[in-house]
């Protein structure tokens, strides 16, 4: 029944969004206490911890034998992050990058993109491609690690800014980290099976639900904390909070869920992955001559994601 899938949906939503968040805090927390400094917690766990939910889906989904679920789910918030998020953000507040980590972020995000695209040229992801996205993501995050240590830009200063060391105990962080699992494990088994229910009762296929359903309930996460940074004009977190989560869809994500098992692009067609290409590519020349993005440039990307979206509905 139609209620129940989309009552199964949205716990799952609010699972998932309380688990990215109790994990990202938890987790910062962590890290802060421990000596890391908020460049590299911001950068890696904050990040990474923001796309916790498309991680905990996708591999309930590939698990599950829900190989559109979990290749869409990752080419649909890609786009979304991007085209939707950004470009709605740019619509509220026009976003002024400082930093330069764009100018190294960017070009990583886009040929993570590339390389993706041409692993599914064949209709698949392997176990061995997996592996390789894996060891790209391994080598992506150290090379963050050791640029940190002598970064004092723009995007150094905001984060210092953003996340100080927590007032919470040790135990705290802990059992905010275990909870926060704990509420994403839940909550992609309630998402999941809701996402596939309405797919089935509307006769649509996994993939279109996965490309937009799943794709924005996963990206709550990354919508609140760009939102909440353009509101305070932290814009380089807002950027980058998309194009780390980006990178950690495409190498961690795809990765991680290739290599437990093989995953076939099934309905995710051609056309879904040029588009991802396509936003991705857009922001980088953006970014590089005018380090900001307008109100303009904000609504082309916005009709961009909504065009698309209407283009799967009326292809269904």
């Amino acid at each position: 029944m139609m209620p129940q899938a989309l009552l199964l949906v949205l716990a799952g939503a609010g699972l998932l969004f309380a688990g990215g968040e109790a994990l990202v805090r938890g987790g910062s927390g962590i890290g802060l206490r421990y000596g890391l400094s908020p460049l590299v917690v911001g950068l890696t766990i904050v990040a990474f911890g923001t796309s916790s939910p498309e991680l905990a889906v996708s591999i309930k989904a590939a698990l599950g034998g829900l190989d559109d679920v979990a290749i869409g789910n990752v080419v649909g918030s890609n786009i979304f992050n991007i085209a939707g998020i950004l470009g709605f953000c740019c619509l509220l507040q026009p976003l002024r990058v400082e930093s330069q980590i764009v100018r190294l972020d960017m070009p990583v995000a886009l040929a993570a993109t590339v390389l993706v695209v041409l692993l599914l040229g064949d209709g698949a992801l392997s176990r061995g491609d997996g592996g390789v996205l894996g060891a790209l993501l391994a080598a992506y995050v150290g090379m963050q690690l050791l640029l940190s240590r002598r970064r004092r830009d723009a995007l150094a200063v905001e984060f210092e800014h953003e996340l100080r060391a927590p007032g919470r105990t040790l135990a705290a962080d802990i059992g905010l980290v275990v909870a926060g699992l704990a509420l994403l494990v839940g909550g992609a088994s309630l998402f999941v099976d809701g996402a596939v229910a309405i797919a089935r009762l509307v006769g649509v296929s996994e993939a279109v639900i996965a490309l937009t359903v799943v794709a924005i309930g996963t990206s709550l996460p990354e919508l609140a904390t760009s939102l909440i940074a353009a509101f305070r004009k932290e814009a380089d977190i807002a950027i980058g909070n998309v194009i780390g989560s980006n990178i950690f869809n495409l190498l961690g994500i795809l990765g991680v869920s290739s290599v437990i098992t093989p995953l076939s692009r099934g309905n995710i067609t051609t056309v879904d992955l040029w588009v991802m290409l396509a936003v991705t590519a857009a922001l980088w020349p953006v970014l590089y001559t005018g380090l900001r993005l307008s109100r303009i440039e904000g609504t082309v990307l916005f009709c961009a994601w909504l065009g698309y979206t209407a283009w799967l509905l009326a292809n269904v």
